[in-house]
């Protein structure tokens, strides 16, 4: 399965839409304002909070911790590299890595690949594409996704 992340532009805040392969609005995240590190609130297309993405301050390396359901599941923490971007996701046998400078990622987890994603150049704001092997793994993937996303803008 396919999903489309694309940032609003103009904004205060952080906005995403994410949409699936007809075009439907799946969720949405939007950050805060005028908070000490990034904050992120996952919905629904009915409206409802479905995972809070927070970066923890104070840390040599970004870090972002991915809560479902009020319980921290995962950490997502970008590795020192030089060339070739890697996150750590904490809490999961996932690895991502990837290709900075054209910013395409394979998250795996040593078996079999769970995501890849990529940023879909000449648009408007940042877009990515999410290609999600296990549905299982949608809200997940998507998570990381953003959080990655927040560590590239960081």
């Amino acid at each position: 399965m396919k999903l489309y992340m694309k940032q609003k532009v103009f904004s205060w805040k952080d906005k995403f839409n994410i949409a699936d392969e007809q075009g439907y609005t799946r969720y949405y995240a939007e950050g805060e304002v005028f908070t000490w590190g990034k904050k992120l609130h996952i919905c629904d297309s009915t409206g409802q909070e479905v995972a809070f993405i927070r970066q923890k301050l104070m840390s040599w390396l970004p870090r972002y911790y991915v809560e479902i359901n009020g319980v921290t599941v995962a950490a997502v923490v970008k590795e020192f590299t030089f060339f070739k971007s890697s996150y750590r996701v904490e809490g999961l046998p996932w690895q991502m890595k990837g290709d900075f400078w054209a910013h395409n990622y394979i998250m795996y987890d040593g078996q079999r690949d769970i995501m890849r994603l990529s940023k879909v150049w000449f648009t408007w704001g940042d877009s990515y594409e999410l290609e999600i092997y296990d549905p299982g793994d949608e809200l997940l993937c998507l998570c990381v996704a953003l959080a990655v996303d927040c560590a590239l803008a960081q």
